[in-house]
């Protein structure tokens, strides 16, 4: 009930906040578009399908009412990736902890960055000449992090609801930089064999407010006919996920599970397979086979997009993805081989992740009373 009263409250707030913010606000394609690569080597190699299946700490982000489903008192996790030949890094760390029998309270943090890119704007000194000592570096990076909740609902048996409050951080060097806020919402339904989840991500849409330091440019602009950044608002519009999940019994040690699903985009056309000027749906698959859930083979499909070639005729791409899994103990390491294909080139990501299950730490009297058993 107090997660939605909350919830509610950030509606209201945000309805009332947009007439006052209309003006400046531009809401372009992709805004905080990193955020859409996702988390974890199990989520990546099943191409990101997870909104039905999350059942770890990574359901943090990719379905926050899936934290629900974590055996231990103490879930953590962690993932490194290299993107554009390992010009960017992708981390992410998280940490669930179970506060009662029907909630779970998360936190995560994502950082995307491009580091040690050169700054050239003292190479060439007044005089003329060429001085590289005078060339120095900056980062490019965006942040995020994530407070989430979840909780079984008591409304309807199996029904799992959960939200995030997410606070987005952005920096290009002394340049820029930007603040945003923003709430996730989801919920998942379990009936059966059967697994139903919906997300509804930055639901309110998600406010960025960017600063620039425009006298750090202001005289090279100038020179090159750039445009002169000002201070603005930075729209990112609500994207809702909703996934079906089935499980198959293959045997007494092996199963699998089959997930499908759309994920729907209302910043206007995209090159999808389904669009239009205001929504564009992409269709995305992935499967987990299972042995005696130790060892796990994984694959998924999405992104399908309609191109153009020179000649004007189109094709369809999409990126399959693959990956494993080992679970040892109470550890499991997941890699997966992400964005793997496309018609004109080679493109991929080798994505590792770590997760571990821990428990309370037991007081004396706990050990005492062990001992005496």
């Amino acid at each position: 009930m107090k997660t939605c009263k909350v919830i509610l409250f950030w509606l209201l707030i945000s309805a009332a906040a947009l007439p006052t913010l209309a003006q400046g606000i531009s809401a372009p394609k992709y805004s905080n578009d990193f955020l859409s690569i996702g988390v974890g080597a199990r989520a990546l190699a099943m191409g990101g399908v997870q909104a039905a299946v999350a059942n770890d700490v990574t359901a943090a982000f990719w379905n926050p009412a899936g934290l629900l489903h974590i055996k231990k008192p103490f879930q953590a996790s962690l993932m490194h990736s290299e993107y554009f030949g390992g010009v960017a890094n992708y981390d992410y760390a998280g940490i669930a902890a179970k506060l009662d029998q029907s909630g779970v309270i998360g936190f995560s943090l994502i950082r995307m960055g491009i580091d040690n890119i050169p700054d050239t704007r003292l190479l060439i000194a007044p005089d003329g000449s060429v001085n590289y000592n005078n060339v120095g570096s900056f980062a490019d990076a965006s942040y995020a992090f994530l407070l989430s909740y979840a909780r079984e609902s008591s409304l309807l048996k199996g029904l799992k609801g959960g939200a995030n409050l997410k606070i987005i951080h952005r920096t290009a060097g002394a340049f820029a930089n930007a603040w945003g806020f923003g709430l996730d919402v989801g919920a998942q339904l379990q009936r059966g064999k059967w697994w139903l989840g919906v997300v509804g991500r930055d639901i309110t849409s998600t406010f960025n407010v960017w600063n620039y330091n425009s006298e750090s440019v202001f005289e090279i602009f100038s020179q090159t006919g750039n445009q002169i950044p000002t201070n603005a608002i930075e729209l990112t519009l609500p994207r809702i996920v909703a996934d079906a999940a089935h499980e198959i019994p293959l045997g007494e040690n092996m199963g699998a599970v089959l997930t499908a699903g759309f994920t729907f985009t209302t910043d206007g056309k995209r090159n999808t397979l389904l669009r239009t000027d205001v929504i564009s749906a992409d269709i995305q698959a992935g499967m987990e086979w299972h042995y005696k859930q130790t060892f796990f083979l994984r694959g998924g499909v999405g992104n399908f997009q309609r191109l153009q070639n020179f000649d004007k005729s189109y094709y369809t791409q999409m990126q399959p993805s693959f990956g494993l899994g080992f679970r040892i103990l109470n550890f499991q390491i997941d890699y997966a081989l992400a964005n793997a294909l496309r018609s004109d080139a080679v493109l991929y990501s080798h994505v590792f992740s770590l997760r571990g299950d821990f428990e309370k730490a037991k007081t004396d009297k706990q050990k005492t009373k062990k001992n005496k058993r």
